[in-house]
């Protein structure tokens, strides 16, 4: 067995994670991969565009080349949002803007995308990831119990699929884990390529 993480006789680098969210920090965790944190200081209203597929890849870009790099380390970024008819719906920031992103998804299909950068002094990546996911219709006391939670508050779209908000859900299309916030799957293949690996991962 050959430790990956030294084939080719290159180091394995060090991931830092531009990202403050506690839920991607759990999916770095949960497949293993060393991390470092750096939340990122960024004007996310120099980001103008209306297109949710541009945003998201605007942001990921704007929070990746924030981090000042040293040799052997690589930044992954990030950016999610809410897409209904391509109207973006990022996180409420009231009881009222909640109600209504939930009114509106209630019943009908909305798209999740997320933008993400991964950077190394030498070079970068950057894709977006697209699931569609379809609402259960939602009676009123189910909208107003859900706002009463405070969930919706720190999460695109104002739902949480990995908690409370994984009631309403009906069915997806496409990565669970990119409407959590990072479609893990694609990213831990992509860090591959900037000797990032899992821990103890090994290949003949």
């Amino acid at each position: 067995m050959i430790d990956i993480r030294r084939m080719g006789g290159l180091p394995m680098s060090q991931l830092i994670l531009a990202s403050s969210s506690p839920r991607r920090q759990e999916l770095l965790k949960q497949v293993n991969i060393p991390f470092l944190v750096q939340k990122t200081n960024i004007d996310e209203s120099a980001i103008t565009t209306s297109d949710p597929i541009e945003k998201v890849r605007e942001l990921a870009i704007l929070k990746g080349k924030n981090v000042p790099l040293q040799q052997h380390e690589v930044v992954l970024s990030a950016d999610t949002v809410v897409a209904y008819h391509k109207q973006i719906f990022e996180k409420p920031q009231s009881k009222e803007e909640a109600y209504e992103m939930m009114k509106t998804l209630s019943g009908t299909t909305h798209d999740v995308f997320t933008g993400v950068m991964i950077r190394s002094q030498d070079e970068h990546k950057v894709f977006v990831e697209k699931t569609e996911v379809e609402f259960w219709p939602l009676t009123e006391e189910e909208i107003e119990w859900y706002i009463e939670t405070d969930e919706p508050y720190d999460k695109a779209g104002g739902y949480g699929i990995q908690s409370l908000g994984a009631i309403f859900i009906k069915q997806i299309i496409g990565d669970y884990y990119n409407v959590v916030g990072l479609p893990l799957a694609k990213v831990v293949r992509e860090l591959r390529n900037f000797h990032i690996y899992n821990k103890d991962f090994k290949a003949k």
